[in-house]
């Protein structure tokens, strides 16, 4: 895994052992940003469940204005903090829940990524989340990552938010929603 574009344009990431996380393929993030490039450049980007933070030092390596991470997995913030230091690239880690983490933020984000552990409810309890915080604008992007396309549209289908655009990968799926 490594970063694909811009500042820190080919370094090599670490990435966290076992199970506990699976990264994003580096040609799904490389996907993913060719999608979001002309967004990325001047945003308040958050990387919630960041696993090993590739996406949002990605997003900061592509000129971010702000990056926000957030894990709380003990393992995989050591490797975050590593890659943070790798990379040279200014991004904010909270290190604990995302529903701590949101309630700490005071301003709009432009674009989140949410990569939940699969198999959970967590991609539509953080879209819930971040609209009952007003964190979004009718211009924010979100972006989430499952390999259970149709259980997650079901779920979010009830939140005020409309589908943009959805992607497939093997069997990964991102789902694009803004603000209705």
């Amino acid at each position: 895994m490594r970063i694909i574009s811009g500042k820190a344009r080919g370094t090599k990431l670490y990435t966290l052992e076992g199970e506990v996380t699976r990264p994003t393929l580096d040609r799904v993030k490389e996907a993913l940003f060719n999608i979001i490039q002309n967004e990325v450049n001047g945003s308040i980007f958050l990387d919630m469940f960041s696993g090993s933070g590739a996406i949002g030092l990605e997003a900061a390596s592509r000129g971010a204005r702000k990056t926000i991470l957030c894990e709380k997995n003990r393992n995989a913030i050591g490797v975050i903090k590593k890659n943070i230091e790798k990379t040279h690239l200014d991004v904010i880690l909270y290190e604990m829940p995302y529903e701590k983490m949101l309630e700490k933020l005071d301003e709009k984000i432009d674009i989140v990524y949410i990569d939940p552990p699969y198999k959970t409810d967590l991609a539509y309890e953080s879209v819930k989340k971040l609209l009952d915080l007003n964190l979004l604008n009718s211009e924010s992007l979100v972006i989430i990552e499952t390999d259970e396309e149709e259980r997650v549209i079901k779920q979010i289908d009830e939140l005020e938010v409309k589908i943009t655009n959805k992607r497939k990968y093997g069997r990964v799926h991102l789902i694009f929603i803004k603000k209705k």
